[in-house]
């Protein structure tokens, strides 16, 4: 089993070195304001966002496994919380020695489009705090939807080329 990772694009026709994790600088809903209300409404850390003080989102790591390959295909991904579990997110956020263990995961609504799937807006997520300072771990509920399937069942080299492609090249 290597990790080594390189592909020529069938998009742009160049070869593309290693293994990228892709993420969103923010939330849909973010992008979706206007740059007054931007200012005005909301809060966005690159690691937290709060728009209007009613939606509260965290940024975390969607893990995919990957046949083949020891390390998995991570995109950073924003999911929505309630109030409590934000203000408990933030309340352990810089604690250095966070029991995580004794934490239970966050219910959330996923809130990017991942370009390669069918619409992933609103799906059903866990989010698990891991030890500081890594972003916790997006788990998505058991769902027919295909990145549900994706994170639990792993994809071939083939598919992962084909997302990258199509992440890569999104616009």
């Amino acid at each position: 089993m290597t990790d080594d990772f390189s592909f020529r694009c069938s998009v742009c026709g160049q070869t593309h070195e290693g293994l990228p994790d892709l993420g969103f600088e923010y939330p849909i809903y973010f992008h979706q304001l206007n740059e007054t209300d931007r200012r005005e409404k909301a809060r966005l850390t690159t690691d937290t966002c709060v728009i209007n003080d009613e939606d509260f989102f965290v940024r975390g790591c969607l893990e995919i496994p990957v046949h083949g390959r020891s390390d998995p295909f991570t995109y950073g991904v924003w999911v929505t919380l309630s109030r409590d579990n934000f203000a408990r997110y933030e309340e352990l956020y810089e604690e250095k020695d966070r029991k995580v263990e004794e934490e239970s995961p966050y219910f959330g609504w996923f809130s990017n489009r991942i370009p390669g799937y069918a619409d992933t807006l609103n799906l059903k997520t866990n989010v698990h705090l891991r030890p500081y300072p890594t972003r916790p771990r997006i788990e998505l509920e058991p769902a027919d939807h295909q990145l549900s399937i994706d994170q639990r069942s792993g994809i071939s080299i083939e598919k992962l080329k084909a997302l990258l492609e199509a992440n890569e090249h999104y616009k």
